[in-house]
């Protein structure tokens, strides 16, 4: 293992890299998948991948250990044997000599640089990957978007240009070096524009969520000296305006979109902006563009911030050029010269997945970055698959979870002999994908029926979902079930999961068609290392990170910086996880989830919250209760419609839950017919689902002993959810303060679940 100091690179440094060619589930009713053409139009759902996300609910002591991990037989994982007692902090370095984190925005820090493969590969910075790949793909589509009914797009040559040329506009509205450019709005040119001409102009790129209250946004704009301010839209510059007068850095808003409603001193248009910079001269950029080392922080992703204030994650050029180049190399994206990629950009910017997949992946290769309208999660996203026919799609598990919704409501509404092909279809998928899964993806045999099914149904499916060039669908940012891995599955979609945080610069694993098992996320992308810290008897084990992408540390938060990597550089996800005997990572919970019970005993919530979601179709959320309590409950919510323009749950029932009422004999349409006990049978099949769980809970202590439906599904608005649609479990505890503390008024600890039926 080797750490390097980076110097300065050579202006005129050429960076080239070889061309790399090469490719990049059990439901609940029979769906009849003809018709879907028309109807699978809705798909709803937030961010992507794997943030840090600290929560309150942590709790007092966290038990400590000596034991060694031991990799087991076999083993092809990169995972270390390793003591687990983590060191206490890390160590403090020697004057001027950088060390692996920093928590000051200007500093540099050590690279963790391996000895042979792509851990060794020569730092870049974003500078040189940009033109390494205008170079090499300057005539090739590099981004597409429409306006009205036109399509317009930039190459690569000119993408490079119009963001010097922005950077040089940045540069004469006065923003200094280290520096914050805020970001807030919906994806498109001018948010990737702003936040590379950010980074060439020595500042921080800094996505704010669009979702965010004008105190949050002050909070991060204030965090992190934001000179500048990108806003979308009248909406978002409100936002802006409200705090203006505190923030004591600001020098200039511009709005991107629409006309400005009003004039106001600093405040311009994007073509004004863009004219600031048209006739600068290039010097005092290359100046310092040729001072920047790989080694330094370019960009800031902040944190939901759970708890408190949200931290601002340093990544530096190193983190962004060389975790690009690994996760190209891991799902084997092919080079534009050979056939282009294409991705569709629809989640939210602010977080790091959607940075890494749509701007740096994609560049990396020569790929065709395509926007989405902004009503992309209200309903609009499957007409631009369809338009677009992306090679490459990442969804966040909600997004998934409504296509499976859309398509099973309109099954429910087909003949019977299109709902038995359909049956037929989905049996035969699943049984192939599952068997050429156990075979590690090797070349086996393949049945007729699966050809036939595929001639007839999936291939109608991909066209219907905009999804027939699609050959790597990912799924990442939040735990997806089973249920809807198999569904996908069962249609010929596997699902690829992928894990990582913002403070691994996104992806630490990735399932792959050659290494993919069901409810895994994978296996490392190339150069990175994972440890398990603490492990139980069964192998479950904190999961800890090494590798280029680590992130520098946290701005001004040396503490929380050295509460996330220990003394040797190992970055701790506060997740849980293991590993089987071919090296499949599989998480299994959080730490700071895990509810201890008030007899001692550690139980991981989702997997007892998925299996209830499994096993009682009509519930859209669970959240399990029973920490420090003597037994276990549950909050549960119903499916329902969601306000397109607000996202906020209203009372309807989906089709697909009122279409389960029906089976039941219930005539129930809407949530309040049916929370609260009030619809008897309902109520029973609810019961009943619980029961099934409970007979298969590993003890007595893991059993559901109360629960209760609530009157509104769980969401973002709501406060429930966080961006990428997270369960906030401690949001959820103090919000339904008073239905948790019902469950425990009695003195006496049930047995049996205590769920009378309502009297009729």
């Amino acid at each position: 293992m080797q750490l390097t100091v980076c110097e300065p690179p050579a202006m005129s440094e050429a960076v080239t890299e070889p061309h790399r060619a090469g490719g990049f589930l059990e439901s609940s009713c029979a769906a009849s998948l003809d018709g879907i053409v028309d109807t699978a139009n809705e798909s709803s759902g937030e961010e992507s991948a794997g943030e840090r996300e600290e929560e309150i609910g942590a709790h007092d002591e966290a038990a400590s250990s000596t034991k060694t991990t031991e990799v087991p037989a076999g083993r092809t994982s990169n995972t270390q044997t390793v003591s687990t007692q983590r060191p206490n902090s890390l160590q403090v370095q020697a004057a001027g000599e950088p060390g692996l984190w920093t928590s000051q925005g200007d500093a540099e820090v050590k690279l963790r640089m391996g000895d042979s493969g792509l851990a060794a590969e020569t730092p870049l910075t974003v500078n040189q990957m940009f033109t390494s790949a205008v170079e090499r793909f300057g005539d090739h589509t590099a981004l597409s978007w429409k306006e009205g009914e036109q399509q317009k797009s930039l190459n690569y040559k000119e993408y490079y240009q119009t963001c010097r040329t922005a950077a040089k506009s940045f540069l004469k509205l006065g923003l200094q070096r280290y520096h914050g450019v805020g970001i807030l709005g919906f994806n498109s040119s001018e948010w990737f524009i702003s936040d590379i001409a950010a980074i060439l102009a020595g500042g921080f790129a800094v996505g704010i969520y669009t979702t965010n209250s004008p105190e949050a946004c002050q909070y991060v704009a204030e965090n992190c000296k934001a000179n500048i301010i990108v806003v979308e839209n009248q909406k978002q510059l409100q936002k802006i305006l409200q705090v203006e007068d505190k923030l004591p850095h600001l020098k200039a808003i511009i709005q991107y979109k629409d006309a400005l409603k009003e004039k106001r001193p600093n405040l311009y248009t994007w073509a004004e902006f863009m004219e600031l910079g048209r006739d600068e001269p290039d010097a005092p950029l290359d100046a310092i563009v040729s001072s920047q080392k790989p080694n330094q922080c370019c960009t800031l992703i902040y944190t939901s911030g759970t708890t408190g204030q949200p931290k601002g994650v340093m990544l530096s050029h190193d983190n962004i050029t060389w975790t690009a180049l690994s996760t190209c190399r891991h799902v084997r994206l092919t080079d534009a010269t050979v056939s282009q990629e294409v991705v569709v950009s629809y989640l939210p910017l602010s977080h790091i997945a959607a940075q890494m997949v749509d701007i740096w992946v994609t560049m990396r290769v020569g790929g065709a970055t395509y926007f989405a309208q902004p009503d992309a999660l209200k309903g609009s996203l499957v007409n631009t698959l369809k338009e677009v026919r992306p090679t490459a799609f990442m969804g966040v598990p909600r997004v998934w979870e409504k296509m499976q919704e859309k398509m099973k409501s309109v099954g429910a509404k087909s003949s019977t002999v299109r709902r038995k092909i359909a049956v037929w279809a989905k049996d035969v998928g699943l049984q192939t994908n599952l068997t050429k899964m156990n075979q590690s993806g090797a070349a086996g045999r393949t049945p007729l029926s699966y050809k036939l099914a595929k001639k007839i149904v999936f291939k109608k499916v991909r066209k219907a979902l905009g999804l027939d060039r699609c050959t790597k669908c990912y799924t990442g940012a939040a735990p997806i079930t089973k249920d809807t891995l198999e569904f996908f599955l069962s249609l010929d979609i596997p699902l690829f999961e992928l894990y990582g945080m913002s403070e691994s610069t996104g992806p630490h694993t990735i399932s792959i068609p050659e290494a993919f098992k069901i409810t895994s996320c994978g296996k490392e992308i190339p150069g990175c290392k994972t440890k398990l810290h603490n492990p139980d008897e069964e192998g479950n084990g904190e999961i800890c990170f090494w590798g280029r992408h680590v992130f520098m540390g946290y701005l001004n938060m040396a503490e929380k910086t050295e509460e996330a990597l220990d003394a040797e550089g190992w970055l701790h996800s506060g997740d849980l996880g293991k590993h089987d005997e071919n090296g499949f990572l599989f998480i299994t919970g959080r730490i700071k989830e895990l509810i201890i019970t008030a007899g001692g005993e550690n139980i991981p919530p989702v997997p007892i919250e998925d299996a209830v979601k499994e096993a009682v179709p009509l519930i859209s959320n669970a959240m399990l209760i029973g920490d420090k309590k003597k037994f276990l409950s549950m909050l549960l919510t119903i499916k329902c419609q969601v306000n397109a323009d607000s996202g906020e749950p209203e009372d309807e029932l989906t089709p697909e839950a009122v279409e389960l009422c029906r089976r039941l004999g219930s005539n129930a349409t809407r949530v309040s017919e049916v929370t609260g006990g009030r619809d008897r049978l309902v109520h029973a099949a609810i019961q009943e689902g619980i029961n099934r769980v409970n007979e298969k809970a590993c003890s007595n202590a893991q059993r559901i002993q109360k629960w209760i439906t609530l009157d509104r599904d769980f969401s973002l608005p709501g406060g429930e959810l966080g961006p990428t649609m997270k369960l906030k479990r401690p949001v959820v505890v103090k919000m339904y303060k008073e239905q948790i503390e019902n469950f425990y008024k009695e003195l006496a600890t049930p047995t049996t679940p205590d769920n009378s039926l309502p009297p009729k």
